[in-house]
Formats: structure tokens, C-alpha cells, sequence
């Protein structure tokens, strides 16, 4: 059988409110903001080097999925995590945990985490063999 996923589209997460998490990954993390939908709440960032886009929007009474501010495991990569996280957090964000550096099976990672208005994690780090 072939595989069943060609590619990733899309991530989506809930926020509660679509003006701060736009603030946030415009003015925070520096995405472009590629489409957004004031009356749906709804807002799209390019993410740097893929196709793929992270969208957004308020979490709507019996809509399924995750509650806004419970995402994690969502990894970024950036060739210098530490001086990264220092600028998200000069620029207001929330650092959820420090730069580490340690070995693992893929090499030596070196990796931290930051989180949006809501409190969504996201992990920024690199990898060196």
C-alpha cells in the first residue's frame, strides 16, 4: 500500500483571541500573515522554508479538538534556539523553558520552548549530528 499522507498542509490551533494571537505571531515570532477572516476569527501565517501554513482561530461552542492554550510538541527549527528565544521573549513572548542542550538519538539537540497569548507550546531547536 502506499503511503496515505503526501504532505502537511496546515497545523491549526484554538486561540481565544484572534487579535493577540495575531499580534503574537506577527509581531512576536515575525510570520507573514498570508489570510484572515475577521467575522470567522480566523487567521493564516506562512511558516518559513515550507509550504506549510499555521493557522488559527476561536474555538467555537461543540467544536471538537484541543481547547485553546493545550497544544504542544509542535517543533520549530532555528539554527541559534538560544538567540531566538532571547528575541521572542525581548518582543514579549512567554518562555516556557530555558535553552538545554543534550544528546539524543538524532544528535545533539539543543532546544527550548515558548508559548503563545494562550499558553500553546511550541519547541524551537536544532539539531547537530
Amino acid at each position: 500500500m502506499e503511503t496515505v499522507i503526501e504532505s502537511l498542509e496546515a497545523v491549526t490551533v484554538h486561540v481565544r483571541d484572534i487579535e493577540s494571537a495575531r499580534k503574537f505571531y506577527r509581531d512576536v515570532l515575525g510570520l507573514k500573515e498570508v489570510a484572515f477572516d475577521l467575522q470567522a476569527s480566523r487567521a493564516a501565517f506562512a511558516i518559513p522554508g515550507t509550504e506549510t501554513q499555521l493557522t488559527m482561530h476561536v474555538q467555537r461552542e461543540g467544536e471538537g479538538g484541543r481547547e485553546p492554550g493545550t497544544v504542544s510538541g509542535l517543533v520549530f527549527r532555528h539554527q541559534d534556539p538560544a538567540g531566538a528565544l532571547e528575541e521572542i521573549r525581548r518582543r514579549g513572548g512567554t518562555i516556557v523553558n530555558e535553552v538545554r542542550t543534550f544528546q539524543a538519538a538524532v544528535g545533539m539537540v539543543t532546544s527550548g520552548v515558548f508559548a503563545d497569548p494562550d499558553g500553546n507550546e511550541f519547541v524551537l531547536r536544532t539539531v547537530r549530528k
